[in-house]
């Protein structure tokens, strides 16, 4: 325990040098997100938009966005 608490300890001089080579020497790879980000928010886009263009035009759903004039009251039967 008492050697890892001066290597702990161990700030100064060489120890510090020693630490800060080895945080930059390392060959970090980008990240996935640096690496792939943009095509796959380019990918996404163009697929949700290729979707929502087919189901618009080509499903015939018949949307009814309002109903103004098209609801019409049926005739009272007594």
């Amino acid at each position: 325990m008492f050697r890892f608490a001066k290597a702990a300890l161990n700030l100064t001089g060489q120890g510090t040098r020693q630490i800060a080579a080895r945080h930059s020497s390392t060959d970090v790879p980008p990240g996935f997100h640096a690496k792939y980000g943009m095509p796959l928010l380019v990918a996404g886009a163009t697929f949700c938009t290729a979707v929502w263009g087919y189901v618009i035009t080509c499903t015939g759903i018949a949307w009814n966005l309002s109903p103004v004039g098209k609801v019409q009251p049926k005739e009272w039967k007594e």
